[in-house]
This record gives structure tokens, sequence and C-alpha cells, in this order.
């Protein structure tokens, strides 16, 4: 039944729904000021601030990425910096003030939590798409938009558990291509967490790309939750490429 949706989708297959999703957010240059908000099951939370600058590299197959936490004083100076690559494993590096030494973060801690929130380090990047399988499940509203549903697997048992989920359900905006919503199911196949897009914008209005401007991630497991917003954000394809290297990110700045 599902091989014969493609035609009904207008013609696009699963996997290229999934690519033109991934290709709406590859903005050329960009300067954001974040925040990220961890609350407890109990409502307590912690707001961490941070500034992300980015920019596409080899015609759009690379994005690189530096963040840099600026508030509260225990995670200031902290940096993260990815490049993230649609056809190969990303590299990624964190700067930690207080060890005053930059790590490496290797593929088996893509799942791990992203600074105490409920993202995770794979999160932060573009997964490569042929690291999964898609099937069109039925068309369904995330609020007043029509989304495409797809559901997604990875291929073997190692990209499961370097992404920390067996199947994720994504609901992507059937007239700009942009994800509005996802579950997550863990390795056990139980619904984990719950993504949710609440407002976007439209970053480079030449080309239709786009940001978030808020997103929340709540594990149904353990009640918390943690919500990302981007504050300010500035589109600047010209941004210097010396904020991406690791002597950038540990200057702490």
């Amino acid at each position: 039944m599902w091989a014969n949706v493609a035609h009904a989708q207008g013609g696009l297959s699963p996997q290229q729904v999934q690519q033109k999703a991934i290709e709406a957010t590859r903005i050329a240059g960009m300067e954001t000021e974040s925040s990220m908000t961890i609350y407890s099951p109990s409502g307590d939370k912690r707001v961490r601030k941070m500034t992300i600058v980015s920019k596409l590299y080899e015609n759009g197959s690379l994005e690189k990425k530096l963040i840099r936490f600026t508030e509260p004083a225990d995670v200031k100076g902290t940096g993260f910096l990815s490049f993230d690559y649609l056809k190969k494993n990303d590299d990624k590096w964190i700067y930690m003030p207080a060890l005053r030494k930059t790590r490496r973060i290797v593929s088996s801690e893509n799942a791990k939590s992203f600074m105490g929130s409920e993202f995770s380090y794979a999160d932060m990047s573009t997964p490569a798409v042929e690291d999964f399988n898609y099937k069109f499940l039925k068309d369904q509203n995330v609020g007043n938009h029509v989304c495409y549903v797809l559901e997604i697997t990875p291929k073997n048992k190692t990209i499961a558990n370097e992404n920390g989920f067996s199947k994720k359900i994504a609901y992507i905006d059937k007239h700009i291509f942009i994800i509005r919503k996802a579950t997550y199911y863990n390795l056990a196949g139980e619904k984990e967490k719950e993504m949710t897009v609440s407002a976007i914008t439209e970053v480079d209005t030449k080309y239709h790309k786009y940001r978030f401007k808020e997103m929340t991630m709540i594990n149904l497991k353990n009640k918390r939750k943690s919500v990302l917003n981007n504050n300010v954000i500035k589109f600047t394809p010209s941004i210097s490429d010396s904020y991406f290297t690791t002597r950038t990110l540990e200057q702490g700045k």
C-alpha cells in the first residue's frame, strides 16, 4: 500500500521529502542570539544563553557552526564547534573552560545529552539521508499546517545506537518543507521524546530558507523539557571563516 503513496504525495519519494526538508534550513550564513531553557519535572528551570554562527561551504554540502554559551557563569565560555556534512560523519568538538581543553566528540557519543538538555548532540546537526529508511504514513495536520508524515528508521544497529532512536516519525510541512513535529522511539521501541516547532522565520527570502524561532523537546519518560529560542537571527552570508576553528573555540569569548 505505502509503496504507491508517492504518487499521492506530488511525485516525491519519502527520501526526497526528507532531502527537501534539510535543504530548506541550509542557510548561506547566519548569526543568532539564542537561549535554552531546561525544565525539571517539578517545573524548576535553568536558562542558558548562547550565540550561534554558521556558514555553508562546498555548495551547501558542509555547514560549519560555532555555539558559544554566554550565561550563566557556570557555563560561560563553553563552546561547541561542528562540521556538519551531508554525505559523511560529522566532526564535532566541545571546549570546557574549567578544563581549558577541547575534546572531540566521537560518533558513539551523538546520542548523549547536549549541555544537560533533552536535546542530544545528534540533534545539533543534520543526519546523513542515506543512513535511514523512509516510508510515508498518512498526511496529518500540525496546527493549521498540512504535513507529510514520514516514518524514519536507521538502516542498522550502529546508526540506531549513534542517534539514540529506533524510529522517528517526522511531520514535514507540505508547503515549505519545514519539520513541524517529530516523535522519537528509544532503542527498545518505546515512545520516548517529542519535538515541536512552534514558530519559524524566513531568514533568506531570495532562496526561501527558514529557521525555527522556538523548538521544544519533551522527554515523555522522565517529564523533563527543554526549549530552544532563537531570539535574534541575522542573515550573514559573508561571515568570516575564522570563526570555525578550534583556536577560536578555545578563546571562550
